[in-house]
């Protein structure tokens, strides 16, 4: 009862919602790029919100299973196919032994979630799944897949009454709202920093409305960006290092912001201009290297009541897959 990997695609590794806690130890927090597609794909594949995904990034595996089981896709449109015939996002599809599961080209977004009923057999290392690449931490092997990896899922479904399975699921009716869905937009939001002041009023003018390039040195650690330079009032100014999160904006000497992403450093002493909302993180994580971000100021009163609305969605969400929910779990049986 396992999945083959037969093309591991460009940079498939494993994540959840992150590793709390450790940052303290200089143990990065990772987890998805994109936390409300990982978020999205184990909902619809009726897990908790905090097993672990497969995240893809622009190029899919190819991989065969050998057991049947339920899986759905989020996030980046990658066109993926299960025995050469199309497959939506956003939908629970059932698999039997034998199918393979393969990825087209990009239509847009640059990260999908791949979740599998029940989950994945992987090790808690620091109470997370996720893979910390950099450290050789967590997920399957601390690494990205290998040609020939061998996955085990947890659970596994009956593979009797598969096709009866898969009729009811399509029949029930999953309705995602607006800011639960993938829409690409490049405008993104952002609060002022706590160093914000410290800039010049030219440098704050042209941050929040001159465009910026996601350059190609851009990874899970952190977006570097070509734009306007910005500069601080007094550019000797020495700054304590201080706790970083997801979304603050650095800027290092050389004028060009670093978004930092899930993979991020624990610390960090360059002066944060502004923080992306917890909303607009997952646009940011869909952005592909040479496209453009424009950052628009919002009150940190908006960025709470986004969270709220998004957070509430996630529990309307949650509630109408009941019936999905119950029909998986009677068709699961231990792997």
């Amino acid at each position: 009862m396992t999945i083959t990997v037969l093309r591991p695609g460009l940079l498939s590794n494993f994540q959840d919602l992150g590793r709390f806690g450790h940052q303290h130890l200089g143990v990065p927090v990772s987890g998805a790029m994109d936390s409300r597609a990982h978020r999205l794909a184990n909902l619809l594949a009726g897990n908790p919100e905090d097993e672990a995904t497969l995240e893809i990034t622009l190029v899919g595996p190819t991989l065969q299973f050998h057991t049947a089981g339920c899986i759905a896709i989020s996030g980046a449109q990658l066109n993926p196919t299960l025995n050469d015939k199309a497959i939506p996002n956003n939908r629970p599809i059932t698999v039997q032994a034998g199918d393979t599961l393969a990825f087209g080209t990009r239509t847009s977004g640059l990260r999908a979630y791949l979740a599998w009923h029940g989950g994945y057999n992987l090790p808690e290392v620091l109470n997370s799944r996720s893979t910390y690449l950099r450290g050789h931490l967590g997920g399957y092997q601390g690494r990205a897949l290998l040609k020939g990896d061998t996955l085990t899922p947890k659970a596994c479904l009956d593979p009797t009454n598969l096709d009866q399975l898969q009729e009811q699921l399509w029949k029930l009716r999953v309705y995602l709202p607006a800011i639960l869905g993938f829409t690409p937009k490049h405008t993104i939001r952002a609060i002022k920093g706590p160093h914000t002041a410290l800039f010049t009023e030219a440098s704050i003018r042209d941050f929040f409305s001159s465009p910026y390039r996601i350059s190609t040195d851009s990874e899970r650690m952190g977006y570097r960006l070509g734009g306007p330079h910005l500069s601080l009032q007094q550019p000797k100014t020495q700054l304590l290092s201080e706790a970083i999160s997801f979304g603050s904006v650095q800027v290092p000497p050389d004028g060009n912001p670093i978004v930092l992403m899930a993979d991020r450093q624990t610390t960090g002493g360059y002066a944060k201009i502004a923080h992306i909302i917890t909303v607009d993180l997952p646009l940011v994580a869909q952005a592909m290297p040479g496209e453009h971000l424009q950052f628009t100021e919002v009150t940190l009163a908006q960025a709470q009541q986004l969270d709220l609305e998004r957070e509430a969605a996630f529990d309307r969400l949650y509630q109408t897959l009941k019936p999905l929910r119950e029909l998986l779990e009677a068709s699961a049986i231990p792997a």
